[in-house]
């Protein structure tokens, strides 16, 4: 049974940093692009970044680039979102998910976590 469980989630304010792991038990994560998607209230889930098998690739959306980072080590099992400056509007749920087509944020991934809440507020 593949599993990818999501932590580091929180409380944080604006213009602090947090940083999310994706950690996957049941099958082995380097055969895998890793997506991070987040989905707020009311919104629709949001693909906001993903990372190649290999990690040689990475794509980000426009609302994050510059502010986050996806990394991965696969001698861990594990791939990571450190998020810097963040914002109010960066509140939400963030999911990680496996798959092993494209590397794309759209959000038609296989596997997926249970999400860790992120919330940004003085």
């Amino acid at each position: 049974q593949l599993h990818l469980v999501e932590s580091g989630g929180g409380l944080v304010q604006p213009g602090g940093s947090l940083r999310l792991s994706c950690a996957a038990s049941g099958f082995t994560l380097g055969v895998y692009v890793i997506g991070w998607f987040r989905q707020a209230p009311g919104k629709e889930r949001e693909g906001i970044s993903c990372t190649s098998s290999s990690g040689g690739s990475t794509i980000y959306a426009e609302s994050v680039k510059g502010r986050f980072t996806i990394s991965r080590d696969n001698a861990k099992n594990t791939v990571y979102l450190q998020m810097n400056s963040l914002k109010p509007e960066d509140t939400a749920v963030y999911y990680c998910a496996a798959d092993q087509g494209a590397v794309t944020i759209a959000t038609m991934y296989d596997y997926w976590g249970q999400g860790t809440q992120v919330t940004v507020s003085s």
